[in-house]
C-alpha cells in the first residue's frame, strides 16, 4: 500500500506544490478562509478594477470589472481540483449564523484550465450581493480525483469595505477598452466627409483612451472611398475624410504627433457594396505590443484596457 500511495503522489506534482493533502478523502474537501485570515485587496486603474480574494489551499476569487464592459467572477487555481463539468453554485450562511437557508444560484460550468469557474454579470453581482449581505458563496462539484465534493467557498469577512473601493473604482473607469476601440471605423454617406453625432461620441472615447495610455505609440487614421466616379476624385475624397477624423483628434487634445493621416481611395474595398467602403479607419499600435511594454491594467498584470 505505501509504494502505490507513493506512486499516486508522484502524479500530483501540482497538487504537492500546494502544500496540502485531505487525509481520508483524497483530494476532495472544503476550501475557504476563517476569520484569521480572510483579505480581500483591490487593484485599480481607469483600465480595471478587481477585488482579488485569497482562498487558501485552492487558488484565488476574482471579481473583475474592465473598462466599457460589466463585471465578471472567475475563480482560478494553479491545480485542477474539480472534474470539468457542471457544478453548482449557492449561497449560504457562514457556520456562525445558524438556521439561515442557503440561496441556490444555479448551476455553472466548470472548465480545464487555471480558471475552472467564470461567470457572467448577472451571477457575478449575486455573488456579490450575497457576500454584503454576510454570506459566504459556495461552488460545489465533484473532484477529478475520486468523485468526491471539492467545496470552494468565498469568505464574506472584511469584503464590505474593499467593495466600497471597487464601487468608487468603477466609477472612474474609462467609457472603452483597447480591444473595442483599437480599430475603429466611420462611416460616410456617399460623397460625405461629414461626422454624425455618433461617429463623434465614439472619437470622444478613443481621445479618453488614448489620454490614459501613455504606451500607444502611433495612431493610423486610413480615408477610404467606393470605385464610383474618377479614381483622382477618389483618392482626394478619401484624404479629406481621413483629416477630417485626424482633425477631430487633434482638437480634442491628442498629441498631432501620434498621428499618421493616409489616404487609399478605392484601393482596397472591404465589401461589394459600396457603403461599407466609405469609410475612414483608425487603428491604435501600441509599443511593440509587447506584454513588458504594456500599461498595467490591474489584476493579472495584462495590458492595459
Amino acid at each position: 500500500m505505501a509504494i502505490a500511495f507513493s506512486r499516486t503522489l508522484r502524479k500530483l506534482p501540482g497538487v504537492l506544490a500546494l502544500g496540502f493533502f485531505l487525509p481520508g478523502s483524497g483530494l476532495a474537501g472544503s476550501y475557504g478562509a476563517g476569520i484569521s485570515n480572510s483579505q480581500w485587496y483591490l487593484a485599480e486603474s481607469v483600465f480595471e478594477c478587481s477585488l482579488v480574494h485569497e482562498v487558501p489551499g485552492y487558488g484565488r476569487a476574482v471579481f473583475r470589472h474592465r473598462a466599457g464592459e460589466n463585471l465578471s467572477f472567475f475563480l482560478e487555481s494553479e491545480s485542477p481540483l474539480m472534474r470539468p463539468g457542471r457544478g453548482s453554485l449557492v449561497v449560504e450562511a457562514p457556520t456562525w449564523r445558524p438556521g439561515v437557508a442557503p440561496r441556490p444560484v444555479g448551476a455553472v460550468d466548470i472548465s480545464e484550465g487555471r480558471r475552472p469557474v467564470s461567470l457572467e454579470t448577472r451571477q457575478a453581482v449575486v455573488l456579490a450581493q450575497g457576500l454584503l449581505d454576510g454570506m459566504r458563496p459556495t461552488v460545489t462539484r465533484a473532484s477529478w480525483y475520486d468523485g468526491s465534493p471539492v467545496r470552494v467557498q468565498v469568505s464574506n469577512i472584511n469584503f464590505n469595505g474593499q467593495y466600497q473601493l471597487y464601487r468608487s473604482c468603477a466609477a472612474n473607469l474609462l467609457p472603452v477598452n483597447i480591444d473595442q476601440i483599437g480599430r475603429s471605423r466611420v462611416a460616410f454617406a456617399s460623397g460625405s466627409k461629414n461626422l454624425s453625432k455618433a461617429d463623434m461620441n465614439m472619437l470622444d472615447d478613443i481621445v479618453a483612451y488614448l489620454m490614459a495610455d501613455t504606451t500607444v505609440e502611433r495612431v493610423f487614421v486610413d480615408g477610404h472611398s467606393d470605385s464610383v466616379g474618377s479614381r483622382i476624385d477618389n483618392r482626394a475624397l478619401s484624404e479629406e475624410r481621413a483629416n477630417v477624423v485626424a482633425d477631430y483628434l487633434k482638437n480634442r487634445g491628442v498629441d498631432p504627433d501620434l498621428i499618421t493621416v493616409r489616404a487609399h481611395g478605392d484601393q482596397y474595398p472591404v465589401s461589394r457594396r459600396a457603403a461599407e467602403n466609405r469609410r475612414t479607419t483608425i487603428r491604435l499600435q501600441r509599443e511593440g505590443d509587447r506584454p513588458g511594454l504594456q500599461q498595467a491594467n490591474g489584476y493579472g498584470g495584462a495590458s492595459a484596457g
